[in-house]
């Protein structure tokens, strides 16, 4: 998985036998030498070790003690044991405990390398393991569908100019506009498909275990850190990391990650050695960062560190060209996954749902769309299909009868034109109030009367 070589510790109190075992593995791994226990423990503080032959007997710790410790605080470091005399009940204990093998000093030259380079494959594939369980489940389905739009082309274009780069990627974009599936078609695109690909919602992570989240964490090194615990930097290595929200990322925690991309290395929390890691990092946020540098709440640094390649995402609402198709994307996916057989949607149901603002974006499109095929047993869905609210949204074409209709589209009109003014004033109600030419306080009775507050919340922190 790494091209460096992988280190192995030898902890002998024999200088004899370490001086063997070095000139066995010094061809192909880095190797480090420890006389007794206690010096094994100092170096895996400060060394980043990957696999250990350990004698048994050793003056002071005893090997069963270090093979306990370092399974303890280490667990992806591999031991081979290794005695002066066979003991079926010394391998047994040593196996209990956690070693890879158990041999004795009696090995030829070719079995300690065999050993040796299996713990290393054993290894690997524990790594891989943790790496895939860490990758987002059930993306299978799930990719950056491109529109006819000329918005839409245009970023396809660009992705394609820069996905083979290393260079760090910042896409922005509202809520729900595809921000991930986009970082997913960069990665598939820079030819290192097969590599990780690890994202991360910042906003989604409580703030306390954001840090070891990101980098990992040492046993011990806070309450219910219970054993070692790789963070997503190393997860990543090789391929690719997903920052998504890192305008939510804690002050306090930038300025780590402005090391890791610059340097190359982390420290997880806890720990007191540097860790080499290699990842493309490609970052997005729907928080005006610019705005966020000058309030103090983004670095500068970092920000620019970031913002190499820039990709605006549009909002749904700029690229109706592109809803047909989106919708058509969605309709094929849950007709297969719910087994309908809806043959398609109608041209003035896609008509009016052209008409309508999309606060939610793509994601409401395909959670719409979901919904409409969960429950409808019919060939087409119609315009009858759709939920209220969206018939209103085209009001100039849809003919209205009695009150509570009409008061009905009256509210959905004014909520929209409300969200829209909000939008427009960077959500900030006074300049909203002063926008539509109306009191503040009578904005203020409107939006709780329409319900507005926490839907603009949530828009405005989408």
């Amino acid at each position: 998985m790494n091209s460096k070589p992988k280190t192995v510790l030898i902890v002998d109190d024999d200088e004899g036998m370490r001086d063997t075992l070095n000139a066995i593995l010094r061809r192909d791994y880095r190797v480090l030498r420890a006389a007794s226990g206690e010096a094994a423990l100092a170096i895996l503080n400060r060394e980043d070790v990957d696999l250990m032959l350990l004698d048994v007997r050793l003056p002071g710790i005893d090997g069963f003690d270090v093979l306990r410790i370092t399974k303890e605080n280490y667990g992806l470091v591999e031991v081979i044991m290794i005695s002066a005399i066979t003991e079926i009940e010394t391998a047994v204990k040593a196996m209990k405990f956690g070693a890879y093998h158990y041999t004795t000093k009696e090995f030829d030259y070719e079995t300690i390398r065999s050993l040796v380079h299996n713990a290393s494959e054993r290894q690997d594939l524990n790594r891989q393991v943790m790496t895939l369980s860490a990758q987002v489940a059930d993306q299978g389905d799930r990719e950056f569908v491109v529109g006819p739009s000329k918005l839409t082309r245009d970023i396809v274009d660009l992705v394609q100019r820069v996905a083979k780069l290393s260079a760090t990627v910042l896409i922005l974009g509202e809520s729900g506009t595809g921000k991930e599936l986009l970082a997913r078609l960069i990665h598939r695109e820079s030819g290192n498909a097969d590599s990780p690909f690890i994202a991360v919602n910042l906003a989604a992570i409580p703030r306390e275990l954001v840090e070891s989240t990101l980098f990992g964490h040492e046993r011990g090194s806070f309450t219910g850190a219970m054993k070692q615990q790789l963070g997503k930097f190393e997860l990543a290595s090789g391929g690719t990391l997903f920052l998504d929200e890192i305008g939510d990322l804690p002050l306090e925690l930038q300025a780590k990650l402005l090391r890791a991309i610059q340097e190359g290395e982390i420290e997880r929390v806890g720990g007191a050695k540097p860790i080499k890691t290699d990842f493309r990092l490609i970052a997005a946020t729907n928080v005006d960062l610019e705005k966020a540098v000058k309030d103090g709440r983004f670095r500068e640094d970092l920000y620019y560190r970031i913002n190499v390649i820039p990709i605006k995402l549009p909002p749904l609402r700029d690229r109706m060209e592109d809803l047909p198709e989106l919708a058509m994307f969605f309709l094929n996916r849950y007709k297969v996954r719910f087994r309908k057989a809806i043959q398609g949607i109608s041209d003035s149901t896609l008509k009016v749902l052209s008409s309508y603002w999309w606060p939610g974006n793509i994601r409401e499109l395909e959670n719409l769309i979901e919904r409409l095929v969960a429950v409808s047993d019919k060939e087409w869905i119609t315009d009858e299909d759709l939920p209220f609210e969206f018939h209103f949204a085209q009001l100039d074409r849809v003919p209205i009868h009695g009150e509570s209709l009409f008061q009905e589209a009256t509210n959905t009109f004014e909520r929209n034109f409300i969200l829209r003014a909000l939008e427009k004033s960077g959500w900030n109600v006074t300049a909203t109030a002063r926008y539509l030419g109306i009191p503040l306080s009578t904005l203020k009775f409107k939006m709780d009367r329409l319900d507005i507050r926490e839907l603009a919340k949530k828009l405005r922190g989408a």
